[in-house]
């Protein structure tokens, strides 16, 4: 039994299928096929149930995925430990993320680590919470960033809070509730609504706020991506509900506050025990975000400056009016010396 048998054998039980894993491993079925049939006979078991429509894995197979990915995983480590050891980072970064991540620009983080590790093989997807935090707890992402419930258990992954975001609602433009300054959930218990599926970590955030106020939750649109919200709320078949910073980027619709509106958390996930390369990429986050946090202060601090010097300016203009007033025996109106000062 070799790393290459077990490497085949894994590709077999994730694709369901020889053809697909001989594709994912660059071999040909038949090379791949005979690694696989010796590896069942040095384990003394079939390993997969064959059959001319798709390959299941027997008992003994789902036995020994468990153990092959565990196996593959200290293999790449040891290499990518020796190497960390050397200083240098090399290997592989897997990470995933929602589509609706807002609060940072990953494509332009991941553009910064690839000029800084070179070596290291980046794979990135798109996907759902509660699948991408499966993913990291079982190691086959190496960091993930998701959007949780406040109460979702977040047991076995290293994590970092991104930031928390309150849900609007979005509404056509011509709806009824667009002139109300803020709504409750209770206004929404007989409008049609569009959500996302049933069980998702996003539609769970929303049943669970539903629930809290004692509202019914009518989801009459069930979809699978924050785009076709938008869509079904733009053309009148329903109202939703999103993160603000999502409905800011909306068009065609009107975004509208939510009293007791549900949060939603977002979070930076990585396993407990990172590999080099995902250790590189935390840190590498924490570089960015810590200076995004400087650059708030900065940039308050400029404008509070700035309007210091207008009030000064201001101020200047109207003691030389008065200095001209009193030379020439003239009162200043109370009027024009507000007019003079800033408004605040």
């Amino acid at each position: 039994m070799n790393l290459k048998q077990i490497e085949y054998a894994l590709a077999v039980a994730e694709t369901g299928s020889f053809t697909r894993a001989a594709e994912r491993c660059h071999v040909v079925q038949s090379a791949l096929s005979h690694q696989v049939a010796r590896l069942e006979t040095h384990l003394g078991a079939m390993l997969f149930e064959r059959s001319s429509r798709r390959v299941r894995l027997t008992s003994a197979g789902e036995a020994f995925v468990l153990s092959a990915r565990t196996a593959l995983e200290a293999a790449r480590r040891i290499g990518e430990d020796v190497a960390a050891a050397c200083g240098e980072v090399r290997g592989r970064l897997s990470i995933g993320e929602i589509s609706s991540l807002t609060e940072l620009d990953l494509v332009d983080l991941l553009a910064g680590f690839h000029g800084q590790y070179p070596q290291v093989d980046i794979r990135w997807l798109i996907g759902k919470s509660e699948v991408l935090i499966a993913d990291v707890r079982e190691r086959r992402l190496d960091v993930a960033f998701i959007g949780v419930w406040p109460g979702e258990p977040l047991n076995g992954v290293a994590l970092r809070l991104l930031a928390v975001e309150e849900l609007v609602a979005v509404l056509p433009p011509h709806h009824p509730l667009v002139g109300v300054g803020r709504l409750a959930l209770e206004q929404l218990e007989d409008q049609p609504l569009v959500d996302f599926q049933a069980g998702s970590g996003a539609r769970r955030q929303t049943d669970e706020a539903f629930d809290a106020a004692g509202v019914r939750h009518r989801v009459q649109f069930e979809v699978g991506s924050i785009g076709l919200i938008e869509k079904f709320v733009q053309r009148g078949l329903a109202l939703g509900l999103v993160p603000a910073r999502i409905a800011a980027g909306f068009s065609g619709v009107v975004a509208v506050p939510v009293h007791d509106a549900p949060v939603r958390h977002l979070y930076a996930i990585w396993s407990t025990n990172p590999t080099p390369a995902a250790r590189a990429f935390i840190q590498l986050l924490e570089r960015s975000l810590a200076a995004r946090a400087r650059q708030v202060p900065r940039a308050v601090q400029k404008y509070s400056l700035a309007h210091r010097r207008s009030f000064s300016a201001h101020l200047d203009d109207l003691v030389h009016l008065a200095t001209v007033a009193q030379h020439q025996h003239h009162l200043i109106p109370l009027e024009l010396a507000h007019q003079a000062l800033p408004q605040r």
